[in-house]
């Protein structure tokens, strides 16, 4: 005989949002994103409330569990820090190899990667692209859109994160908005 457990978890289709048991949700404002845009003066003229991001993450895992994977969705708001898009703080894994999955749900945006000797490059996201992101490489979501951008994304329960790195190092590029489109400017952009 089998029996159905009711611990059902959904994923909307449409947007990305999760609900049901183990799914958790944290918050980014421009408040605790203090160093991570070029124009620290435009992001402390604007309200420190405003959210830039959110992530929902399905760990039915605890993490740091060998063999298990994670399930969550990125949702980026559409935005300028003066004329830089709104971004996550991007990250490395705190494992290093570990490799990631990224799909876009909606929305339009750039994943910029960059691996360890700060060597970069970007892929354009949309509805439906998929996006392999392998280990050694940081990754950041930036949205160039007018509209939310959801991201579904796949990962290693044990990978951690490295978000020190990033703040210690940075991208070596920015996503600007330049005469109403997107523009990288910096190392060799």
């Amino acid at each position: 005989m089998i029996v159905e457990k009711s611990l059902e978890t959904r994923v909307n289709l449409q947007d990305g949002i999760l609900s049901g048991p183990f799914v958790s949700e944290s918050i980014r404002t421009l408040g605790q994103l203090k160093g991570f845009f070029g124009d620290e003066h435009a992001r402390m003229r604007m309200p420190q409330d405003t959210v830039v991001y959110k992530v929902q993450v399905h760990a039915k895992e605890k993490e740091g569990v060998s063999g298990g994977l994670f399930f969550g969705t990125s949702f980026l708001y559409p935005g300028l820090v003066g004329d830089e898009y709104f971004m996550t703080k991007g990250h490395f894994h705190a494992r290093l190899f570990c490799a990631e999955y990224y799909w876009c749900i909606q929305g339009n945006g750039v994943l910029l990667l960059m691996d360890t000797d700060a060597n970069w490059h970007w892929e354009r996201m949309y509805p439906g692209s998929l996006h392999y992101i392998p280990g050694n490489v940081g990754h950041r979501l930036i949205n160039v859109g007018d509209s939310i951008l959801s991201v579904g994304a796949c990962w290693p329960s044990d990978a951690g994160h490295d978000y020190r790195s990033i703040v210690e190092r940075g991208f070596p590029v920015r996503v600007k908005k330049a005469d109403g489109k997107p523009a990288f400017t910096g190392s060799e952009a």
